[in-house]
């Protein structure tokens, strides 16, 4: 199923009920005070977010329509959970996977492997990998791509996931093109081969007043 774009609103809210219904299932399905404090973690969040009860409600609504979320009855508190394996139609572990990515932000595999321990707990980095391939290969006709790899960041070992709920991820300042970073490297070279050549020039004047027995002008004989 092909979904419109999420906005960051709803996708951390979508994102937090998937994170509450494996790691607090006791508590789970969320309450609305609940859940606004879910989304307003000051840890596991990034960015940190500051999600008002209206906007909250507001986004939920949002998502009801999508059948992304729905009420479930009984007590006297409306309690909401996500609907979102069945709605995307992915399994257990591609929506841990999806949930991390909308709530910690970009990753590496292996990061994801680590943060998803309360999840799902993969058995290595390639289980990770391989349902990340699949998430991303995903074919139109089951509503596209759902994560992408992003270019890996200068100086970085691995590249990172990110996920594509809410539109195509903006790239670090980093990650701009090599080729507007070429023109800076290129000065770094001539400037560190100038300071080079001025000490080997340095070297050979010593050498001379040595040789000629001759103080450095300036010095006193």
């Amino acid at each position: 199923m092909a979904l419109r774009l999420l906005t960051p609103t709803e996708a951390r809210v979508l994102g937090t009920l998937l994170e509450k219904a494996r790691t607090v299932p006791d508590s789970y399905p969320l309450t609305l005070n609940a859940l606004v404090a879910g989304c307003n973690q000051k840890t596991s969040r990034e960015p940190l977010m500051e999600v008002t009860p209206g906007q909250a409600q507001e986004a939920l609504d949002a998502l009801k329509q999508l059948s992304l979320v729905f009420e479930t009855s009984g007590g006297r508190v409306t309690r909401w959970e996500h609907n979102f394996q069945r709605v995307l139609g992915v399994p257990e572990q591609s929506a841990a996977l999806l949930g991390l990515l909308v709530l910690r932000g970009p990753q590496t595999a292996g990061e994801l492997r680590i943060n998803a321990e309360r999840w799902h707990r993969f058995a290595d980095i390639s289980s990770v990998e391989a349902f990340l391939d699949e998430l991303q290969d995903r074919s139109p006709d089951k509503g596209g791509p759902l994560v992408v790899l992003l270019p890996r960041a200068p100086g970085a070992r691995e590249p990172r996931w990110a996920h594509l709920l809410c539109g195509e991820p903006e790239l670090p300042a980093q990650s701009a093109p090599a080729a507007q970073a070429a023109p800076r490297s290129a000065l770094e070279d001539r400037i560190e081969a100038l300071e080079s050549e001025v000490a080997q020039l340095r070297s050979t004047v010593q050498n001379l007043l040595e040789q000629l027995q001759m103080s450095q002008p300036g010095h006193a004989n």
